[in-house]
């Protein structure tokens, strides 16, 4: 089966859902967000070795895929948060899942337990 989306063909749904939430960031991001909104600045202060622009790309790509919530408050100075949206934290189970995953790959190759 072909999917196209955003103007790219996958050859299935999951070569589509990796594409979503794939690359260093995304999926830390949305990560974090599982606990609530977070600002910018917090959440650019969560990554040392991300750039701004880095962050701003995937947060822009993110809130284009329907998974972030960028709100923008009226406020000087301006304050913007970024959250989940409700189908966004459908992916709340599949990133526990992978950490729990990673935290036992860190035990099972490294004799590391990530507590």
């Amino acid at each position: 089966m072909m999917i196209e989306y955003n103007g790219k063909a996958y050859i299935c749904p999951m070569e589509l859902a990796v594409a979503l939430i794939s690359g260093k960031w995304k999926a830390v991001i949305l990560w974090n967000l599982i606990e609530g909104p977070l600002r910018f600045g917090e959440l650019y202060g969560l990554f040392p070795e991300i750039s701004q622009k880095m962050l701003t790309q995937q947060l822009k790509g993110l809130e284009q895929d329907g998974l972030i919530l960028r709100e923008v408050y009226p406020e000087v100075p301006p304050r913007v948060d970024y959250s989940l949206t409700d189908f966004g934290k459908t992916l709340t189970p599949i990133l526990e899942d992978i950490n729990l995953w990673g935290k036992r790959f860190l035990e099972a190759r490294y004799g590391l337990n990530e507590e």
